[in-house]
């Protein structure tokens, strides 16, 4: 069972970004060779996944709500969503590093306050330094079950700070920040290209006109014109 729960820890450090995480490591060539084949395939997969996950929990977390306060109440959106984020950023906060970081002194011997906070922030922010590792120490009771909790803290860690990062890109201001980096096109020659554009089309249409005017002349019958001093003097005859 030890074996599972571990394999399970590593397979979620891999794929979860969190790199150089706790001493479970690959030790064969082929053990080392899978272990790159996987990860290959299995990031973008979770990167797929988290983004999906996020998408659909932000329209609940935030769009709405935000929504919802602008409607009924009629205040601004984007104080309302300065406001929204603010608060989604501390109750993250408390939610996944303070209250963790509590927990997790108690229940690590050699650790305090300020070195479980340490790990909460290093593993969500997928740096990973594997400096402290929890769930080592061989007296520890319910040590699988501890590791499995540890696995859905990183995981649901993990997605609450992509929904309060997505949310914080979502604030006008950030919006606004962003188009400095933009590349700006240049008008003028856009509309240039257009005209010139336009002036082939009309040209094109105008020859292919031309040429439809020229075929049907071809393709008539040809009929003499009679003068009419010749059929006059027909007509006396």
């Amino acid at each position: 069972n030890w074996f599972i729960i571990s394999q399970l820890y590593l397979n979620l450090c891999l794929l979860c970004f969190v790199a150089g995480y706790g001493h479970t490591v690959p030790l064969s060539d082929g053990g080392k060779a899978f272990c790159i084949i996987y990860s290959v395939i299995g990031i973008p997969f979770t990167l797929l996944f988290l983004t999906a996950v996020v998408q659909r929990i932000i329209v609940y977390v935030t769009r709405r709500p935000v929504l919802y306060f602008h409607i009924r109440w009629g205040f601004s959106k984007q104080i309302v969503a300065i406001i929204h984020a603010i608060v989604l950023g501390f109750i993250t906060v408390s939610c996944f590093f303070l209250i963790p970081a509590a927990i997790f002194s108690v229940l690590e011997d050699d650790w305090n306050f300020l070195e479980s906070f340490y790990f909460c922030f290093i593993s969500l922010s997928t740096i990973g330094l594997g400096d402290y590792v929890p769930g080592e120490g061989y007296n520890q009771k319910f040590r699988e079950l501890y590791k499995i909790g540890i696995t859905c803290y990183l995981l649901l860690g993990l997605i609450a700070m992509l929904v309060v990062l997505e949310t914080f890109c979502e604030l006008h201001e950030l919006k606004k920040f962003r188009k400095l980096f933009y590349v700006k096109k240049d008008k003028e020659e856009d509309q240039v290209h257009i005209m010139e554009h336009d002036q082939l089309s009309f040209s094109s249409i105008s020859d292919q006109a031309a040429s439809m005017k020229d075929d049907q002349k071809a393709n008539e019958p040809f009929v003499t014109s009679q003068s009419p001093t010749s059929n006059d003097s027909s007509l006396n005859n």
